[in-house]
């Protein structure tokens, strides 16, 4: 008798653990091992701390977290779904892709995963185009100006393909080197703001730098090559 309560305590215990993982989500804390994820997952987000007692508004047993508990509190609202940026919210099926909770009180739940977009872009295509025309759509084809025009410093200076110089895991360039501060091409690579084409330029511009005799393509007579609004002679200076 004494085996067979033995084996039924053991496919018991089996049983709880089973559940226990498959009910918390043990890929959203990567310091953790599965075991101490499914029992102790971390911290949620200042913005869930809230839901920290309960598991299940954003968990299902045996399948961790689903979208569709998600969309309880996250429905796509109109103004997420018009602004371009976000719209690609509206062919996501699986939050977990770039929004990943239990990783301590002060990280954001965001993890942007670029490939994910592909996926959206190629299944985008192939419902609305001939499908010859998905192979365009390949990861270094991202419109990455869609979303990052804001975050443009260059202003369109050296057009929209971003993917030329950027990574998609990184916006700096690895390796690169501003040319020395005695350069003296600066427009090359930077343009000038629009107030530098009106008045401002002579009337507050001139008049802060001292270069009276500034032209606009000449930026080393004023500014440093640390910042823009790092000005000889001046120090910083951010009039707007």
């Amino acid at each position: 008798m004494k085996p067979l309560v033995l084996m039924g305590l053991l496919v018991a215990i089996l049983v709880i653990v089973f559940v226990t993982v498959g009910f918390y989500e043990p890929s959203s804390n990567d310091k953790l091992s599965i075991w101490e994820a499914a029992v102790n997952p971390g911290s949620l987000s200042p913005a869930h701390a809230f839901l920290s007692n309960k598991c299940e508004s954003c968990h299902a047993p045996n399948r961790g977290v689903v979208a569709a508990k998600c969309v309880t509190c996250h429905a796509a609202t109109p103004d997420l779904l018009m602004n371009p940026v976000t719209s690609f919210h509206a062919h996501l099926s699986d939050c977990r892709g770039c929004h990943a909770e239990h990783r301590g009180g002060t990280v954001r739940p965001i993890h942007m995963d670029h490939g994910r977009l592909v996926n959206i872009a190629l299944r985008y295509v192939l419902e609305t185009e001939d499908p010859p025309h998905a192979k365009s759509h390949h990861p270094a084809r991202l419109d990455c100006h869609s979303c990052h025009a804001y975050q443009d410093k260059h202003q369109e200076y050296f057009g929209k393909e971003c993917s030329t110089c950027h990574s998609e895991k990184s916006w700096k360039i690895p390796g690169y080197l501003h040319p020395s501060p005695k350069s003296i091409n600066c427009s090359e690579c930077h343009k000038a703001p629009p107030s530098h084409r009106m008045e401002h330029f002579a009337m507050v511009d001139k008049k802060v730098t001292g270069e009276k005799e500034a032209r606009i393509d000449q930026c080393y007579m004023c500014h440093k090559t640390d910042s823009f609004n790092d000005i000889k002679g001046v120090g910083w200076f951010k009039m707007h």
